[in-house]
């Protein structure tokens, strides 16, 4: 297997033992890549607020158990993160049910994380006041979103109505994190960016939400079998759908429905493709090569993941599609022999996502 080429992270990550750093590592994915290339100001309060935010998702994600019960845990993590002090309100109860609902999970990595949050959620303090204050700002708008989520999607099938609570949606979950990403690098990285950081913070905005979408689309089989449907009532109207109809496609492909599907299928692909690229230039206008590459490389990856879903079609509801593991690692081959330059990146946007940046 192609081995990835030898980006060195910063000699430390701030605030996390080498236990927790390997716990981010299991849980984080692709991101963590991303994490490792960050200049070493922004690796503590990124990697912490990550997460703790994997942890949140935990909770809200797992709909084995009663919603009630996760809605609870969730509260308590949510009021523990804002507390001021490392002194957490209904901290037994806290630990008590943080142990239990760790105790049912089947992901080794998700329940490792649940038991060590005790231990992770002072990480927080580790952090200056400023870092301390962004962090729990961008773990509200999270933990807001997926309370939402858990609200909207009880027992049986269940959809978002409209356009606006989709937006909303990845606003909370994703586009404030380009917000928070944006925050600390005009903190941290004075003249980071060739933008004004008005911009930065818009296109950030939209590169998160855009990821966010992606996730959805490829996700999207896998939620409808858990009763989550993410396409907007109003939207699969326009073609004559339901999603009563495309979680049946989910256990038996229906010719009729995949085809109904496929204009809205490649409009979403369009849209999200859009705001990948507002993550290209987003990335393209960081100076510093380090913040310039962990920005890329998720609109790089995402742009792969669209061209895949393309390629796939409305049938991608009944297959799980993501770039191979060796494909990324051959990507950060070509990205280290080409010195990260914006040449390359775009050069390589426009290969893995067959489009040039708009």
């Amino acid at each position: 297997m192609i081995k990835p080429p030898p980006f060195q992270p910063a000699r430390t990550r701030p605030g996390l033992s080498a236990a927790q750093r390997q716990l981010l590592r299991h849980v984080s994915r692709s991101f963590d890549l991303s994490i490792r290339l960050l200049p070493q100001a922004l690796q503590a309060p990124v990697a912490i607020g990550y997460l703790l935010a994997r942890a949140t998702d935990t909770v809200a994600d797992t709909t084995a158990l009663p919603l009630d019960e996760r809605q609870v845990l969730l509260d308590l993590m949510s009021e523990a993160i804002a507390a001021p002090s490392t002194s957490v309100p209904k901290s037994h109860e806290l630990s008590r049910l943080t142990q239990a609902f760790a105790a049912q999970q089947t992901d080794p990595h998700e329940r490792a994380l649940m038991q060590a949050l005790p231990q992770c959620l002072p990480l927080l303090f580790s952090l200056s006041q400023a870092d301390q204050a962004s962090v729990r700002q961008v773990l509200g708008h999270i933990t807001q979103g997926q309370q939402l989520d858990m609200t909207r999607f009880g027992p049986g099938l269940h959809a978002l109505q409209t356009e606006a609570e989709l937006a909303e949606y990845t606003w909370l979950v994703a586009g404030c994190v380009g917000e928070f990403w944006t925050e600390l690098c005009g903190r941290h990285l004075p003249g980071y960016s060739l933008l004004p950081q008005e911009e930065m913070m818009r296109i950030g905005r939209s590169y998160g939400m855009g990821l966010q979408r992606l996730n959805i689309i490829r996700d999207a089989g896998a939620d409808l079998a858990a009763g989550r449907c993410y396409w907007p009532v109003e939207i699969l109207a326009q073609a004559g759908l339901t999603p009563a109809l495309l979680a049946q496609a989910t256990k038996t492909p229906h010719t009729d429905t995949l085809h109904a599907l496929a204009p809205l299928y490649t409009q979403w692909l369009e849209n999200t493709q859009a705001q990948l690229a507002d993550g290209m230039r987003y990335a393209l206008a960081l100076k510093p090569l380090r913040l310039r590459l962990a920005s890329a490389l998720p609109a790089l990856i995402g742009a792969r993941t669209v061209a895949l879903l393309r390629q796939a079609g409305p049938a991608a509801l009944n297959q799980r599609v993501k770039m191979p593991r060796h494909e990324v690692h051959a990507l950060l081959w070509r990205i280290a022999l080409g010195l990260g330059s914006a040449d390359v990146l775009q050069k390589e946007y426009r290969k893995l996502s067959g489009k040039p940046l708009p």
